[in-house]
């Protein structure tokens, strides 16, 4: 499964909760709430000022 900016972060940490720690890094520390289950990780980059894309290679590199 390859992880693009335009998944919801739900969708993300039910792919590979290996990815959680990613997302704290940048600041997302409500990955419970109701708005990360709805919101992109495109727009979830934008909200916390960081690079979507730097994000996603991340995430890819864990996956793979």
């Amino acid at each position: 499964m390859t992880i693009t900016k335009d998944m919801t972060i739900g969708e993300i940490l039910r792919i590979d909760d290996r990815l959680i720690p990613i997302l704290l890094e940048t600041g997302m520390h409500c990955l419970g709430c109701p708005s990360a289950q709805g919101e992109s990780l495109e727009e979830a980059c934008y909200v916390h000022g960081t690079d979507a894309d730097a994000i996603v290679a991340k995430m890819n590199a864990i996956v793979g």
